[in-house]
């Protein structure tokens, strides 16, 4: 059997992502992805090995998609702008794209070759921009968890609604990220 024209797998994965952004990651599945695609589920197996090939190729897709928004925030900047500026890209990230923000830590396997390579790209670029405070290392990689750490749980709370006094979240966001530079420059 042949792929259909015009059907291809960056195609397949920007549905999922639509689909997971507006209906949830659990929404996806290769029932729900060929009605939006408007094909056959059988079609979809041309392209991606089955459900869990989906996933991996929508986290893939997510994280590269973060590295972008990471790497577009991070450029011609530096210090602590350049590390506000990450921590801004990435919660707009995540509010922009729920779905997709959630499948780059769904069942992810470390040990996927595809997988490993995009998070280190985001992990390297990461590790560049704290290279201003002289963290270089083991220092660095700490830094970097810490600071991953703080940004995935803040966007984790926030989607699930964890955050509903009356104070500003973006306020609380900002200070957050201070907080971190302060520990940092230690």
């Amino acid at each position: 059997m042949s792929p259909r024209i015009g059907l291809d797998l960056k195609t397949i994965v920007k549905a999922a992502a639509e689909i997971a952004d507006i209906d949830g990651l659990e929404a996806v599945t290769l029932a729900t992805l060929s009605r939006k695609l408007n094909i056959r589920p059988p079609s979809l197996y041309n392209h991606i090995e089955g459900l869990p090939g989906l996933r991996k190729e929508l986290a893939v897709y997510g994280i590269e998609e973060l590295n972008q928004y990471l790497s577009r925030a991070a450029a011609e900047t530096s210090g602590d702008n350049a590390v506000r500026a990450m921590g801004e890209a990435y919660l707009t990230f995540a509010r922009r794209n729920p779905g997709l923000y959630e499948a780059t830590f769904y069942t992810i396997d470390m040990e996927d070759k595809d997988i490993k390579l995009a998070s280190e790209k985001v992990v390297n670029l990461v590790i560049q921009v704290l290279q201003h405070y002289g963290l270089q290392g083991e220092n660095a990689v700490h830094a970097t968890r810490g600071f991953r750490s703080i940004l995935h749980g803040f966007a984790s709370i926030e989607q699930k609604g964890g955050f509903a006094m009356e104070l500003d979240v973006n306020k609380s966001f900002h200070f957050l990220i201070d907080t971190f530079l302060l520990g940092i420059k230690r």
